[in-house]
């Protein structure tokens, strides 16, 4: 992959040769867009997001591997970040947000980094995203050996993120890239490469489109999946939360009682005999112990219900 480098101002901006990704071309099926009727134009659009989860499906046996690797990387101590730009970059921030209420994880255990900062959120940065040197110089502050760096780009090139990689790969962290081109050569800096092929746009360049929608959804089931093996959930049940105030106390309740079968009497009791932890009082009320010894399998299995039911019940037999 042929690069230059150019000064421009305090930045170091490197431009890389043009490898025409799918998501650049024209699309055949949509060029009368502009002549459609609106219904047109929507069932043109919703027929091209259609082939979005096939496309995800094509490549979940890389994306295991990106999952083993965070799960690794958070057993271990460590933190998993994401790298971004544009409407990558944007996704990733939303992703890394969503998972601190909707799971009660610690706020950097996901570590998002967006190409021109907080600013970028909501407009553009000129030359934030062909700054390679800023991405080295993001990750190099903040990651550590053992963390997994993800990076994401509809391109494949983008030169932030292709920089933060190469930095994390020499600080000793985990690599992985998430890209719509499969155009685009994988660096040998990164561990492992997801490469979502989503062709065409409906409007060609729009990679807020198809592209945008197929890493929504990597990055959805990435760390759902990385959540669902760190023990967050029971069954299908969000459970890794305390109920700190009434909503949540209703919330973890409804749960509660979902998950065992009991009264809304006895587990609210349980609730508060559980200081408000949902997994032990789930644990409490599942294997019918007190909750010390609900809490101290939970502990010495890492926070998993299922396997801390299994280590008390042949105790409890």
């Amino acid at each position: 992959m042929a690069s230059r480098t150019t000064n421009a101002g305090p930045q170091q901006v490197t431009t890389i040769a043009h490898v025409e990704s799918p998501t650049e071309q024209r699309n055949p099926r949509t060029t009368d867009l502009d002549r459609m009727s609106t219904q047109g134009i929507l069932t043109a659009i919703n027929a091209e997001d259609a082939q979005v989860a096939g496309a995800v499906k094509a490549v979940l046996e890389e994306l295991t591997v990106a999952v083993d690797h965070a799960v690794a990387a958070l057993h271990g101590g460590g933190r998993v970040h994401y790298v971004g730009a544009g409407t990558s970059g944007r996704l990733a921030v939303l992703d890394a947000a969503e998972l601190v209420p909707t799971y009660n994880v610690p706020a950097d255990w996901f570590v998002a980094h967006h190409a021109g900062g907080e600013r970028a959120l909501r407009l553009p940065v000129e030359n934030a995203e062909d700054d390679e040197s800023a991405g080295a110089s993001e990750i190099a502050s903040s990651v550590e050996p053992g963390d997994f760096v993800l990076g994401l780009t509809a391109s494949g090139r983008t030169p932030y993120v292709l920089g933060a990689l190469k930095e994390a790969k020499r600080l000793g962290a985990r690599t992985g890239l998430v890209s719509d081109n499969p155009s685009a050569p994988v660096p040998p800096e990164v561990d492992v490469s997801i490469v979502v092929d989503t062709g065409p746009e409906a409007v060609a360049g729009s990679t807020r489109m198809k592209a945008g929608t197929a890493q929504k959804m990597v990055l959805t089931a990435f760390s759902t999946a990385t959540m669902v093996k760190l023990g967050r959930t029971y069954s299908n049940l969000m459970v890794g939360m305390l109920a700190t105030n009434a909503k949540l106390r209703g919330r973890t309740l409804r749960i509660l009682r979902e998950a065992t079968g009991a009264s809304e009497q006895d587990c609210d009791e349980a609730l508060t005999r559980a200081d408000g932890d949902l997994k032990v009082a789930l644990v409490h009320l599942l294997g019918d112990v007190d909750v010390t010894t609900a809490a101290g399998a939970l502990e010495h299995t890492g926070g998993h219900v299922r396997d801390a039911l299994d280590e008390i019940r042949p105790r409890a037999s």
